[in-house]
């Protein structure tokens, strides 16, 4: 039975068997070692998933978690990690999808650290979660609406403090590339939209009212003050100004600190609000200093801006809140905005088009209005791009010709291309629509890369440097070699998806100069040399080895905790006085002011390889080796692999020469070794080893790797 008051976590897991109608509730305490949120959904998968079992079978589970400091008042502590088995890559592994928005803080209000879905309903339902009173409930008249459609409905329903996680039809119809939106815009991805709509679970609206206990008040207050007033910088935890200002001793044009004079949230309720200089040490200006309207979307976007929005407890405000006519008018919906990729989709599809297929300039009114049209629709599908790459993919298909020469004629007919050509982006209504609806050869773009490249006879798209196809296994880049070289590479290739992982880019991007930089480097990681300049690279060593391993580890924390990484870490400062250090202790000080455990920041990076570990272990047992049989070590030489273009690309540029961010597949080796050493697994072939499981204090999982032969 679960503690009456438990500070940080919740102290209970609830469990909806949606084949049974069983609703049930059981301890988090078990997996208290796990922290929470990845850490805690992982074990849950790795525990009740057999290997093998297929990500659209009633057999298959989707665990939404949150973590102990999520909703206590930490800042950028409202995230949600959603785990299940991967629909869109090869051999359908274990993935984890990341949202923010309202979910999390109204599922631990709630009275819950997570959420178990298994098995599946006869007839579609959604599941009504407040607080205590958990139940579910016909969603036959949702079926085949949108995800603002089905978002507003349930509001009117249930009430307007409900959180509402839905599918939209891409679920529905089980597209591989389909995703949960809560909030109207923030998006968990990886296909759990699909699993999802596999058991008809249309959505979740969850309520929480109960109180979220810290151990101590006061330390939560003082950190969060000290933070916001020193510590924390902009979006990416950039911390200086992207334009020169008075009280800024540098400026970098590249820096989400976008702020300036004269810059307006042009459509604010009771008018425009001038973003102006918001500087450190201003608690109550961090919410102005990120502008993305403007950073995505170019000038011309400034016009259309009612606010900058966020997630529970974000100060930074992230998300773009927009009202543009023209996208309604062309078949996107008015009131638009995200964040990072959906808010400018086309300026993936813009170089790849060519001139030749499209008249748009990126950063110019019309790639906005492309933008806002595409990024609108696609989350009221419910379709995910998978990191841009489902955009990429289209502008290839049709710019090469490979959708005219493998689409049914009639039904590359039917799809008005010309407007491509046209500067029309109301063909992207049409054409996503295709694709969620899944019941057309076209849509198979939307069962991943991996897929339809060999259904297509077009698998060299994905050794093209245009393509971003970092892995063969079924994903994209995100922030690679370009990425501090083979650091970026290196965690690139860890998970099953793409990674996520913003510990390393938000320091390449900080905007401090490289001197300082090498400088952190060295008191971080243990020498200058694991951080070389943009595209001036050296080869590996064993400090790009350690950055590489805390950037996973952090991350992997952070998701358990659960922190945004896209702010998280604090490793610089927009604090002169501080030299433009920032506090890597703070997860540990706050994760003590919250649940009263006295923990080291080491122990919270062990405690985030712990978890890497456990998802390594689980990627090995459910892996088909060369001999086709499930279950394999073979990690190196199967799973931490490549496409071809990172070490092809600027064919008259050597490796290691300035001006290229090409890589060498010796040197790549080289490092995978070192980077397995950090972690304690086989150096050989990346698989976890008995050793490593005992440091870890994993007796379950060795003896059942031990038993399955899979252990080196």
């Amino acid at each position: 039975m679960a503690d009456e008051k438990s500070f940080g976590w919740a102290g209970k897991i609830l469990r909806v068997n949606l084949t049974t109608g069983s609703i049930t509730t059981e301890p988090t305490e078990p997996y208290k070692s796990y922290i929470g949120g990845m850490g805690l959904s992982n074990k849950i998968m790795y525990d009740e998933v057999p290997a093998g079992t297929d990500p659209l079978s009633p057999e298959n589970k989707v665990v939404f978690a949150v973590g102990p400091l999520t909703a206590t008042g930490v800042p950028l502590a409202g995230r949600t990690t959603i785990s299940s088995l991967s629909t869109f890559s090869k051999d359908h592994q274990i993935v984890d999808a990341h949202t923010g928005g309202m979910l999390g803080a109204n599922v631990k209000k709630a009275g819950y650290d997570a959420v178990v879905i298994e098995g599946k309903a006869d007839t579609p339902v959604y599941l009504y979660i407040s607080d205590d009173t958990v139940a579910l409930k016909p969603a036959g008249q949702l079926w085949g609406q949108g995800t603002r459609a089905t978002t507003e409905a349930l509001n009117r329903m249930e009430g307007n403090d409900f959180c509402i996680a839905a599918i939209g039809p891409a679920g529905e119809n089980l597209l591989p590339y389909a995703c949960i939106i809560n909030s109207r815009n923030h998006s968990a991805g990886a296909g759990v939209g699909a699993v999802l709509g596999s058991k008809n679970l249309k959505a979740l609206a969850v309520r929480g009212t109960k109180p979220v206990y810290v151990a101590d008040p006061q330390a939560v207050a003082d950190l969060s003050d000290y933070m916001l007033r020193e510590v924390v910088g902009s979006n990416n935890n950039h911390v200086v100004p992207s334009t020169q200002q008075e009280w800024a001793e540098y400026f970098d044009k590249g820096s989400r600190w976008t702020a300036k004079k004269d810059l307006y949230w042009a459509l604010a309720e009771g008018g425009p609000i001038e973003t102006g200089e918001p500087k450190p040490g201003e608690i109550n200006t961090v919410g102005y200093r990120c502008m993305k309207t403007t950073k995505d979307d170019g000038p011309e976007a400034e016009k259309y801006t009612i606010k900058m929005d966020g997630c529970h407890s974000c100060p930074i405000h992230c998300y773009s809140d927009m009202r543009v006519p023209a996208s309604k008018d062309a078949g996107g919906y008015e009131i638009t905005g995200n964040t990072c990729v959906p808010n400018f989709p086309f300026k993936y599809m813009i170089k790849i088009l060519g001139e030749e297929n499209t008249p748009v300039k990126d950063n110019t009114e019309e790639s906005l209005r492309w933008n806002q049209v595409m990024g609108s629709v696609v989350d009221d599908l419910g379709l995910w791009c998978n990191y841009a790459q489902l955009y990429r993919d289209i502008a290839h298909c049709y710019a090469t010709g490979v959708f005219e020469r493998v689409l049914p004629a009639e039904e590359y007919a039917a799809i008005p291309w010309e407007k491509f050509k046209n500067n029309d982006p109301s063909l992207m209504p049409q054409l996503l629509t295709m694709i969620a609806m899944n019941n057309s050869e076209l849509s198979y773009i939307g069962h991943g890369t991996y897929v339809w490249t060999e259904r297509w006879n077009d698998k060299g798209w994905m050794d093209e440097t245009p393509s971003c196809m970092i892995s063969p296994r079924g994903w994209p880049v995100h922030h690679s070699q370009e990425c501090f070289g083979q650091v970026g590479m290196l965690y690139n290739v860890m998970f099953n998806r793409d990674d996520m992982i913003h510990s390393a880019v938000n320091l390449q991007g900080c905007g401090l100069p490289i001197e300082i930089k090498k400088q952190i480097a060295a008191e971080v990681f243990g020498d200058e040399s694991a951080l070389d300049p943009d595209k001036n690279y050296t080869p590996m060593n064993e400090y790009k080895a350690n950055f590489a391993w805390w950037s996973i580890v952090t991350d992997v924390l952070h998701d358990s905790l659960t922190l945004c990484n896209w702010v998280w870490p604090m490793t610089m400062s927009p604090t002169a006085a501080r030299d433009y250090r920032g506090d890597l202790d703070l997860e540990a000080k706050f994760f003590k002011a919250v649940t009263g455990q006295d923990v080291t920041t080491d122990d919270l990076y062990k405690a985030g390889a712990k978890i890497m570990t456990l998802q390594r272990a689980n990627t090995v047992r459910s892996m088909k080796g060369a001999d086709g049989q499930m279950g394999s070590i073979e990690m190196r030489a199967i799973h931490d692999v490549y496409t071809e273009w990172p070490f092809t690309k600027d064919p008259d540029m050597a490796v290691f020469t300035e001006g290229t961010d090409k890589m060498d597949k010796d040197d790549i080796q080289i490092g995978l070794t070192m980077l397995y050493r950090c972690f304690g697994w086989d150096e050989e072939k990346g698989c976890p080893t008995a050793d490593c499981l005992d440091y870890y204090e994993m007796p379950d999982v060795k003896e059942e790797l031990a038993g399955l032969n899979l252990l080196p």
